[in-house]
């Protein structure tokens, strides 16, 4: 019994290779190397609605200052009228809203009477007069992706059927987008962002879209010069501080483009024209008011209306749609109302005389007005630092997007690229 289990015990040895025997043990191969992602650059356009460029001068935005100081910035002219929906869409199309038929964020159109566009209004038939340049970039297989943009969340191109609960066919979209909500907090939008880019590369998008509201609205509920809005500034300047850290927490290189639609203006109690102090109101609709009224007449009362409007008077002047002033280039589009009312910077047209007495703001004036004026900042490895532009005109903000994504520069487009010629380092 014994022979045979030291029998057996020579056996396991020798299968095992004399494991005990002396000598050099071979060490493991190291593990390969693991080397980080080597990332191609994301395009992302930052709107701050409504942030004019002089509210960095108020010493709570160390993160954009300092992007500005290390980028390209300029004083941006926006195109008129300086309201949300029109600028917004003239940003990422080229063209101004008389061409892009965004001519105001109410309008109406023959071809759909009784129906008054709003900026609830998403049906494709009142934005595909002009290509977006999500929908060109996703035509050309770039993966495109928008955390709100006034008219991201359109089915572009398409047709809506509203007696089958409103479902669009036929249209283009960014591969993701969101239907704005205001309750949606700016962290929370550029969370939502450093998480599409945290993708792999086959579904990352190569083209963002991130959109904030809050100066806007501060600037309209408490003006322009109020702490409400210093306060809102520094919240968006934080904003941008944590996209820029988490875009460095990834190692995602990126082209920022951070823009504003327009400025900003204070208004006061003293400062309001009424239309009804001025024209019957039986003979014409208001169809949008503000800085600006668009006016429709009710039909026969065309005479009377005029001879109410078109006559010289204090803050305010009026036009039929085909004598609005050239240098606007507006009022060609058959969505631009028939009569045209502009006031003077910091003076408000209403329906009525307001009853409250509210001091706040508003824009959509005279676009070249120094209130209106928009933030424009640019950084990134497409962009040579420290670099100061001359004013130029927002339609060509949508040329310098196509350049960052390698897209043909469009045709029919009222912007270019020119500004920026000197600047971009490829």
């Amino acid at each position: 019994m014994m022979t045979r289990m030291a029998s057996a015990a020579a056996l396991v040895l020798a299968l095992t290779g004399c494991a005990a025997a002396p000598g050099p043990i071979a060490s493991p191969p190291p593990p390969p190397a693991v080397t980080a992602e080597q990332r191609a650059p994301v395009t992302i356009l930052v709107s701050l609605d409504g942030f004019r460029p002089d509210y960095l001068d108020r010493g709570v935005t160390p993160v954009l200052s300092r992007l500005k100081a290390g980028g390209v910035s300029a004083v941006m002219r926006p195109s008129f009228p300086s309201i949300t929906f029109p600028n917004h869409w003239t940003l990422v199309t080229g063209k101004v809203p008389d061409h892009t038929g965004i001519v105001g964020n109410a309008m109406e159109d023959a071809r759909r009477p009784g129906e008054t566009f709003t900026m609830a209004t998403d049906d494709p038939f009142w934005w595909s007069e002009a290509e977006p340049v999500w929908v060109t970039a996703e035509k050309a297989g770039i993966r495109t992706a928008t955390m709100f943009w006034p008219g991201a969340n359109v089915g572009w191109g398409g047709t809506m059927d509203k007696k089958h609960h409103n479902a669009v066919t036929g249209a283009t979209r960014p591969q993701d987008w969101q239907q704005f909500n205001q309750a949606v907090t700016g962290a929370q939008r550029v969370d939502a962002v450093i998480d599409w880019l945290r993708r792999p590369a086959a579904t990352r998008p190569r083209f963002v879209t991130l959109y904030f509201d809050t100066v806007d609205t501060a600037g309209h509920d408490h003006g322009p010069a109020s702490a409400e809005v210093t306060q809102a500034v520094a919240d968006i300047d934080r904003q941008i501080g944590r996209l820029v850290d988490g875009l460095a927490a990834l190692g995602q290189p990126a082209n920022l483009v951070i823009v504003a639609d327009h400025g900003m203006a204070g208004t006061a109690p003293e400062r309001e024209i009424a239309l009804d102090r001025i024209a019957k109101p039986e003979d014409y609709r208001v169809i949008e008011a503000g800085a600006f009224a668009a006016i429709a007449p009710v039909p026969g009362h065309e005479r009377a209306l005029e001879a109410a409007l078109l006559r010289p008077r204090a803050h305010m002047q009026c036009w039929r749609k085909a004598e609005i002033p050239a240098r606007f280039r507006y009022g060609t589009n058959p969505r631009v109302a028939p009569y045209f009312c502009l006031a003077e910077t910091g003076w408000k047209i209403d329906k009525t005389m307001p009853t409250d007495a509210h001091v706040g703001g508003t824009h959509g004036y005279d676009n070249r007005a120094p209130e209106m004026r928009a933030l424009f900042l640019a950084h990134g490895p497409a962009f040579a630092p420290g670099r100061r532009l001359a004013d130029f005109d927002n339609v060509d903000v949508a040329p310098l997007l196509r350049d960052l994504l390698g897209l043909p520069p469009g045709e029919g487009l009222d912007g270019n690229d020119a500004p920026f010629q000197g600047v971009l380092t490829r």
